[in-house]
């Protein structure tokens, strides 16, 4: 069953223009991927019991974040920065399953931007904790020729996603929310009552600053 990559928007050379949100869309788009999937798109750094993130999901990302688990095992929360969407779903899936098994907490600053798979990471954690100004945004996948609300309910490309959700929060509600919030192509940014009502963070809303701080360089200040 394919997994459905949900991705930034990317223009290259030559005029092929690559939309965020899609899949498979011809041999542009699969050598675009191909090639990103071949260098390394994250970024960590440790500092005592915080492991900082910073960049897109890829297919190296697993191998890093593993890495990393095995020469600081005293980490216990994994600090989202820019995290703006997943390359490789095939990866992202089993990384936010890890987080979960690793018994991690993930937290998001007052200046954070996670979106797509970037979400989905976040709910790895068991706790899981925002400042007040931290952003986190949803779409649909799509295939390249429909989006998931496209496609019935009950049909098998839903599973893998719908999957990864129905484990993180113990029902679909937020999958299905993400779907039909905003098309492939497009962001919605969630608002603090729709954080609330899908159990997207385990304690309130924190304040700006009271937390971990990012990296300056990977803090856009604009």
């Amino acid at each position: 069953m394919p997994v459905f990559k949900r991705k930034r928007t990317y223009i290259l050379a030559g005029g092929c223009v690559l939309l965020a949100g899609f899949g498979a869309l011809g041999g542009c788009e699969t050598a675009a991927t191909v090639g990103l999937n071949l260098i390394t798109t994250t970024s960590f750094e440790v500092e005592g019991e915080m492991l900082f993130m910073t960049g897109e999901i890829n297919s190296k990302t697993l191998q890093q974040f593993e890495a990393v688990i095995a020469e600081h095992p005293q980490i216990t929360t994994l600090v989202e920065c820019n995290v703006p969407g997943s390359l490789d779903d095939d990866t992202m899936i089993p990384l936010t399953y890890r987080v979960r098994e690793l018994g991690l907490n993930t937290y998001l600053t007052s200046k954070s931007v996670v979106a797509s798979g970037g979400s989905d990471l976040f709910l790895g954690g068991v706790s899981r904790q925002a400042e007040a100004g931290a952003q986190i945004g949803v779409h649909s996948w799509s295939d390249g020729v429909r989006d998931a609300v496209d496609y019935p309910r009950d049909s098998p490309e839903h599973a893998a996603n719908l999957g990864l959700i129905e484990d993180l929060l113990g029902d679909g509600a937020f999958y299905w929310f993400t779907i039909e919030a905003a098309p492939a192509a497009e962001i919605h940014w969630m608002t603090g009552d729709e954080m609330e009502e899908f159990g997207v963070l385990t304690t309130p809303v924190r304040q700006p600053g009271s937390g971990p701080r990012c990296p300056a360089e990977w803090v856009d200040d604009g």
